[in-house]
């Protein structure tokens, strides 16, 4: 295996951004030094004297990279470079330093940082064989790293300058071998240390470190730039290095000033910079409204008060008392200490009053579904992985807060790990193929204590030799744990690890305890978004990658949070908040995609203040301009060349109805409207007995956990927009053994829920009961819920097949319906979002019922813009007012209905369509299946029902049931 990383020279995005900083300084005078110490001081590259050519290089590079500002550029020092979290910032600003050398002969640089760790990830790199040698073989130098830490106390009398600070500012640039690069913390540059006199000066001029750094004329790299706010203490200690240029770095900036290159979120998974995001939502029904809230604490007890629903109790709890006593799934969390202030947990976590945590969420049970879940995907992931060639090793991340249960050898988040893993190797063990892959396999199994390893801040105080192995691996040696010969794999640690560290084998991301809600999500995932190498530490980039995400229930809107972000920071026009007025994003956007209606933005605004009078002079909207905007430039939400849109949320938009085809529709209209009850059509009670017992036998092994539901969202970014994607809702189906009922109440309101004879289902756990299975262990109102959800969907499940149904029409009034008012006339016109959540002006088909066009999916948007002979009229039906009963409870509801013509002109035919944007049937899920034959069933023989598959066109859907229909007549 190759030692180190291998760096690529020319990305194209690096390359760009090394190159705008380059021409920052074009044509600018370079003045060398004419003091005394004439070799220790960079050149100047004097904008002073130049300065318009300084601004006209930033506001040229603004255009050439396409970023819109309404100022000039200023005649600051600062340059803003914004680059994506995993996009490679560390090396791009290291390439700038090799760059500005070798154009400007500048050789002295300070790097910035805002903390220790990521102070320790950069000298990791900057230190690192490979980055050494890929730097010396393209510009012939290597870096001099001078690393300020804090000073020891001196025995000395005499008080010495820190050694770095004193080297740094001593190096001479006849060192044609090398540049000088000094790094420093926050922390050290707001210490004492920089600031006070020393005995020993520099060149006998110097005894302050700042004094003499400010001397050389450095250019100072800030990273993460939002950490240093100007109005901070840090800042102005900044200011006191006396810089000649600050090259700001990062991916999230306060207010930019003079930013000349943007690499953004979207940018950067569009560019498949990074590896995209799935999201796995741990749920958890029984959670979702229970908190305990710290009321007050006297420093002698801290009060509690658990909700529960709209039940809410008060406890008060000491110093030592275990939260167990507030709610059960606290077990082992007790109060550390507390003053008058705060409590302080045994995880670490600090409570202020008022503050809430979520019981569940330290439940042992939910972490150690959550584990099992994240090493049965890590399992899939690693053997796809490591039996292709080249090979590349994955690394999942678990973030924990109670590190005892990792570090004690029988911690149950060890215990669970260890015996995941275990059981998952056996199994594919046994049936594994490919000659490595076994092997790998069976040394996990045979030393699965070292498939594992942690790092936390105690660990640094700590001697046990196997830790620091752990910990050097861990945090300093990436090569030795990406090797293939290194079974370790699986990495725990607090959330301090997210700062500063990263592996670009990290495939997965499992959070078993919340980060806090105000932590940016782009931030969070950070870790985890590099593209992976491979075993010859090679970048892996010909294919799209993605990090799993795992977060519990208490995340749930975790996935909307990335995605709004992500569209946020990467300047995405949001369809969803109304703007003030029309800025020049909007602007650009519309001239760029909609070029063909208007040839520059003089026509463009005249159009809008003359005409439309959408906004006024000043751009600001009036009269719902935005609303216009939104509706016949949609486009620009989702970027240039874009064939989708990003949803409307205006609710109030109405659209016309064409009245005057309503007499076509009338008979069809009111036929779909009529109500009917579903009928279970049992031979007799025996056989609806030996259904229940069938369920109950299908959940008695699935006993014992808790009533979870796992969800998978993935996150695509694609044209200028990030979206989620929910692919799977599975529920687990489990129950939990706790007794909080009598048997004849839990009877009682079990039958009340799925409509039973209670004397049915006592007879059906009483033979379960030979079985092993002992309902009377599990008497409680979640497993009463379950039930009722599990059986519900294994009646829709065993319909048709297991049982027969019917449909019974009921007497009611039809009118009104959401196309007529209560006399049974048509509405002139109806809400929008009743059709679709999303429109085009493109003109809809003549035999169409409404005026416009909103849909729901591309294949509606096709059916409703294909004008067809032999309709007579059709149209989309509006959500929620066309609901057929289904088994277990449901309901289902088609999307079109369309009259068509007859041979006899007195008769008509009724044909209702469900479309479905896959290519076959065999792309749905089965519960989709099980609808579609009850509608089926429902519609009967007067009314023809049918599903469009993508690939059918509607046009050869309805001819073939014409060409059906006639042939019968």
């Amino acid at each position: 295996m190759q030692k180190g990383l291998v760096f690529e020279k020319n990305l194209e995005h690096q390359t760009q951004a090394v190159e705008s900083i380059i021409k920052v300084f074009k044509n600018l005078p370079v003045n060398n030094p004419t003091d005394i110490n004439t070799n220790f001081i960079n050149p100047t590259l004097d904008n002073k004297n130049s300065s318009d050519t300084y601004r006209q290089n930033i506001k040229k590079l603004q255009e050439e990279n396409s970023i819109a500002f309404d100022a000039e550029p200023t005649f600051s020092n600062i340059i803003d470079i914004m680059m994506e979290t995993g996009t490679g910032k560390t090396y791009t600003y290291t390439k700038a330093m090799f760059e500005l050398n070798k154009h400007y002969g500048i050789f002295k640089f300070i790097i910035i940082v805002p903390t220790l760790s990521i102070k320790a990830g950069t000298v990791n790199f900057l230190k690192s064989e490979s980055a050494r040698e890929h730097f010396k073989e393209q510009y012939g130098k290597t870096i001099n790293l001078y690393v300020v830490e804090s000073q020891k106390n001196s025995k000395n009398k005499k008080n010495y300058m820190p050694a770095s600070i004193r080297n740094f500012v001593r190096s001479n640039k006849n060192d044609k071998n090398s540049i000088q690069v000094l790094l420093i913390n926050a922390g050290m540059l707001n210490s004492d240390t920089l600031k006070k006199d020393f005995d020993r000066t520099i060149f006998d001029i110097y005894t302050k470190p700042f004094d003499a750094l400010a001397k050389t004329n450095s250019f100072v790299i800030i990273d993460e730039p939002h950490r240093f706010a100007q109005e901070n203490k840090t800042w102005q200690n900044i200011k006191l290095l006396k810089s000649q240029y600050i090259l700001r770095f990062g991916a999230t900036f306060k207010e930019y000033e003079n930013l000349i290159y943007t690499l953004t979120a979207v940018d950067a998974f569009n560019k498949n910079l990074v590896k995209g995001v799935i999201a796995h939502i741990e749920e958890f029904d029984s959670g979702k409204n229970v908190f305990v809230r710290l009321v007050n604490t006297d420093g002698r007890e801290a009060t509690f008060e658990l909700v529960d629903n709209n039940n809410r109790t008060k406890i008060k709890l000491a110093k030592k008392d275990s939260l167990e006593k507030i709610h059960s799934a606290m077990q082992g969390l007790i109060i550390e200490k507390l003053n008058k202030s705060e409590v302080l947990l045994s995880n670490g976590l600090s409570l202020r009053k008022g503050n809430r945590i979520n019981p569940f969420s330290y439940s042992e049970t939910l972490q150690e579904n959550m584990i099992k879940k994240a090493v049965k995907e890590h399992f899939e992931i690693e053997r796809k992985l490591l039996t292709q060639k080249p090979r590349i090793k994955p690394l999942t991340l678990f973030f924990i807060d109670n590190i005892e249960e990792y570090r004690n050898e029988n911690g149950y988040l060890r215990r669970t790990l260890e015996d995941t893993v275990k059981s998952i190797a056996k199994e594919l063990l046994d049936k594994e193929t490919d000659k490595f892959y076994k092997e790998y396999l069976e040394k996990t199994i045979k030393n699965v204590e070292e498939t594992h390893g942690g790092y936390f801040s105690k660990d640094n105080i700590e001697s046990d030799e196997k830790i620091e192995k752990e910990v050097n691996e861990i945090l300093h040696d990436k090569e030795a744990l990406l090797d293939l010969n290194n079974p370790r794999r699986f990495i725990f640690s607090k959330w301090t690890l997210r700062e500063g560290w990263d592996n670009p084998n990290v495939f997965q991301i499992c959070k078993l305890r919340s980060s806090g809600s105000e932590i940016s999500k782009l931030q969070e995932v950070g870790r985890g978004l590099r593209l992976p190498v491979n075993e010859y530490m090679s970048r892996v980039k010909d294919r799209q990658f993605y990090l799993n995400y795992f977060v519990d229930f208490t995340e749930n809107d975790f996935v909307d949070r990335l995605v709004n972000e992500i569209n946020e920071k990467s300047n995405a026009i949001s369809a969803e908040r109304i703007p003030e007025k029309l800025d020049e994003n909007m602007i650009k956007k519309i001239l760029e995609v909609y070029s063909d209606r208007y040839k520059d933005e003089n026509s463009m605004l005249e159009d809008f203040i003359m005409n439309k009078k959408i906004v006024d002079f000043s751009h600001k909207f009036i009269n719902n301009g935005f609303d216009y905007i939104r509706q016949n430039f949609s486009l620009i939400f989702e970027g240039v060349g874009s064939n989708k849109i990003r949803r409307s949320t205006d609710s109030k938009k109405k659209v016309r109805v064409r009245t005057g085809k309503y007499s076509e529709l009338k008979e069809l209209w009111e036929e779909l409207n009529k109500k009917s009850v579903l009928e279970y059509k049992f031979k007799d009670e025996d056989e609806f007995k030996n259904l229940f017992k069938e369920f109950v036998e299908y959940i008695k092994d699935k006993v014992g956990s808790s009533n979870m539901v796992s969800k998978k969202v993935k996150i695509d970014f694609v044209d200028n927009k990030a979206t989620a994607t929910e692919e799977y809702l599975t529920e687990d189906m489990e129950i939990i053994p706790v007794v909080t009922m009598s048997y004849h109440s839990f009877l009682k309101e079990l039958a009340k829920e799925i409509s039973a004879n209670p004397k049915t289902l006592h007879s059906v756990f009483k033979e379960i009961l030979k079985n092993g299975f002992n309902i009377n262990n599990y008497l409680n109102v979640s497993t009463i819920r379950m039930f009722k959800q599990g059986f519900n969907n294994f009646l829709l499940y065993k319909s048709i097949n297991k049982f027969k149904i019917a449909y019974q029409e009921v007497k009611h009034t039809v009118h009104p319906t959401k196309l007529t008012d209560k006399n049974g006339n048509p509405l002139e016109e109806i809400d929008a979002h009743d059709l679709g959540i999303m429109f085009d002006n493109k003109a809809v088909a003549k035999n169409y019922y409404f005026e416009e066009l909103f849909y729901d999916s591309e294949l509606e948007k096709e059916n409703i813009t294909t004008d067809i002979e032999e309709v007579i009229v059709f149209t989309k039906i509006p959500k929620n007012s066309i609901k057929i009963p289904v088994s277990g409870g449901g309901s289902y509801s088609p999307d079109f209905a369309y009259v068509l013509k007859s041979k006899d002109s007195d008769k008509r035919l009724y044909f209702v369509l469900e479309t479905k944007d896959v290519n076959s049937e065999d792309k749905l899920r089965k519960e989709e299946l099980q609808k579609i034959k009850h509608a089926q069933i429902f519609f009967g023989e007067k009314i023809k029902f049918e599903t469009q598959f993508s690939n059918k066109k509607i046009v050869e859907l309805i001819r073939e049931i014409y060409a059906k229909q006639c042939a019968v007549m």
